[in-house]
């Protein structure tokens, strides 16, 4: 409210006709198209080859932070089975993926370019889940069922993708959400009805 005591009147622009008023200060209208630019200036900022390594990475630790990797990762290719022999030992693996009943790994998947260039993700080791029952003999007998499914458990995370700016030399990077698999669990199978 002013220091008059008027209270201001909005208006459509450019109606002189109408009960209502808008009257903006230059410096405002000045202050909110810099504030718009700089929102919007270095997320389309291209840069040359050189910059833009530091750039992605400065953007990835100030927006979007990244989960440590874990580690050691397996090939995405190489083969693998479902370990119900892994439960037999007395000694279980300390991480969860060893002990869990819809074990995991990881595997590095390559994004070509994108910042970061690769990422780790679980791959679920048995498409059912492992059952663990007594024998009246105390004997542990294992075996892989399919009454459950093993499912990836998924989480997004942001990657800069390296695209081509109009001048055809530089590049700008654009924030992408992909959806990576963390981990597996055991989950009742869908039905249909």
């Amino acid at each position: 409210v002013p220091r008059d005591g008027r209270v201001p009147h909005l208006s459509s622009v450019g109606s002189s006709s109408s009960p209502f008023s808008l009257s903006l200060s230059p410096q405002f209208l000045t202050f909110v198209l810099l504030l718009v630019s700089a929102c919007t200036g270095e997320s389309n900022r291209c840069y040359d080859e050189h910059e833009l390594s530091e750039a992605a990475n400065r953007k990835l630790r100030s927006h979007y932070p990244q989960p440590a990797e874990p580690s050691p990762a397996a090939a995405a290719d190489s083969s693998y089975t479902c370990p119900l022999e892994l439960y037999l030992q007395k000694d279980l693996p300390p991480h969860l993926s060893g002990r869990s009943l819809s074990p995991w790994r990881y595997v590095t998947v390559p994004l070509g370019d994108s910042f970061p260039s690769s990422y780790t993700e679980a791959q679920c080791l048995c498409s059912g889940c492992i059952l663990v029952p007594d024998s009246p003999q105390n004997q542990v007998l294992l075996t892989e069922t399919h009454d459950y499914n093993s499912v990836p458990i998924k989480q997004n995370r942001v990657f800069l993708r390296k695209e081509l700016c109009a001048d055809g030399k530089k590049h700008h990077l654009k924030p992408v959400t992909i959806q990576v698999a963390v981990g597996c669990t055991c989950v009742r199978p869908k039905t249909t009805s």
